[in-house]
């Protein structure tokens, strides 16, 4: 495998794997429907990642082994590791096969949008690319394009911010009093869950190998992919900031119907007959980006929690992602509606999360494993409020569903 010693690569990875068609379309959605009081969500759901990410990080530079590798080897002869092996399989493997015709079909749709060309020719495209990538197996090849598909929805979206100035009040009260409007619950689930995701965990513990090789000294290592996980993560929060608000300026109180196809309206007022090709260009590198790195995140966990070889062209290690690939490029290229299961999928993963999170707490108190470089007291409790924060959401929404079922 290709190891580079440069400073910036991991932490951008996983901001291009939670900027996916999920991300555009939840963040559209809670924009239009409550305008800006939910950024507290947004806010709390940057800081939660750039928390749980640095301790998947300093787990893989420190003990060289993934976080399913660890899970599996700490509780080998614990029915705590036939729950971590079932998790894993269950909610990163099965899962990302789940979203990747979401992935797909965003950036198919973004495609389209300019071309005229048949959605399912994109799709098929976008599939073949994504696999032509993954199958040549060189880590710099595909961090490189990664981190450009970043950088071109950075473009894309932060331009809009710029553009709606958005009253700073608004924003300010949006971002630091919490509050929950009528109805607003599961979208709070969704924002946490297409940000806070499961899965980047199992990719940035891997990932950070391929970057810092174990000859780079293990303190300059640390302090590099810290500074890369805070910048990329803060870059993602601000791409996800940015769609907030234009969808909120674009659409809430002003009595437009809101609908995933429209959008792309939302640039109109700022850029006019160009809008369409802009916001195309957003949602193509969302989705390929995502397309991407979701394959990639399920092949790492899956083969590591099976004590397969994690090589980027390991037989088993191809197999898993072009598994996920294949099923959602099969789904994209038949047709599937995925943007009504996006949201519903996305908050599946805010009720994910807490169990994903418990395991690295765990793994990341245990000394002789990690020896000095065992949490502190402080982040082990910044990781309990993460924990318990996502815990009572979802059990909040199990009580609405309990309720709505059997009224009293």
């Amino acid at each position: 495998m290709t190891r580079t010693n440069g400073k910036f690569g991991p932490g951008l990875l996983v901001t291009a794997a939670f900027i996916g068609p999920g991300t555009v379309t939840t963040a559209s959605i809670a924009g239009a429907q409550f305008g800006f009081a939910l950024l507290w969500a947004l806010l709390f759901s940057v800081l939660a990642t750039i928390l749980l990410q640095e301790m998947a990080s300093r787990l893989g530079l420190v003990t060289r082994q993934g976080l399913s590798e660890v899970l599996r080897s700490t509780y080998r002869d614990s029915w705590l590791g036939t729950a971590a092996i079932l998790l894993v399989v269950a909610a990163v493997g099965i899962g990302n096969a789940a979203y990747q015709a979401g992935n797909i079909t965003g950036a198919a749709l973004g495609l389209q949008s300019v071309s005229g060309i048949d959605l399912h020719w994109w799709a098929l495209a976008v599939g073949l690319f994504a696999g032509a990538l993954l199958a040549s197996g060189i880590y710099q090849l595909i961090e490189k394009l990664l981190i450009a598909l970043v950088l071109l929805m950075s473009v894309v979206f932060l331009m809009t911010l710029l553009m709606v100035r958005p009253a700073p009040a608004d924003m300010l009260a949006g971002l630091l009093l919490p509050s929950l409007p009528a109805g607003s619950l599961l979208t709070v689930l969704a924002l946490i869950g297409t940000t806070v995701v499961p899965y980047n965990l199992f990719l940035q513990a891997s990932a950070v190998q391929e970057k810092w090789s174990a000859s780079v000294d293990l303190r300059q290592a640390l302090r590099a992919s810290r500074i890369d996980t805070g910048l990329s993560i803060g870059v993602g929060g601000l791409i996800t900031l940015a769609i907030m608000s234009t969808s909120a300026a674009a659409f809430f109180g002003s009595g437009s119907a809101f609908s995933a196809t429209s959008m792309a309206q939302q640039l109109e007022p700022l850029l006019g007959a160009g809008a369409r090709y802009f916001f195309a260009a957003g949602l193509f590198a969302a989705g390929l980006s995502s397309a991407v790195t979701a394959p990639l995140a399920a092949a790492y966990a899956v083969c590591g929690v099976l004590g397969w070889s994690r090589d980027l062209r390991a037989t088993r290690f191809r197999l898993v992602w072009a598994a996920v690939l294949l099923c959602g490029t099969a789904f994209a290229v038949a047709g599937a509606k995925p943007l009504a299961a996006i949201l519903f999928a996305q908050a599946a993963n805010g009720f994910l999360l807490p169990f994903c999170a418990i395991f690295l707490l765990m793994v990341m108190n245990r000394r002789q494993l990690l020896g000095a470089y065992a949490n502190r007291p402080l982040v082990n409790i910044l990781g309990l409020v993460v924990i318990v924060v996502t815990i009572a959401l979802g059990v909040t929404k199990l009580v609405q569903v309990y309720r709505a079922v059997v009224p009293d």
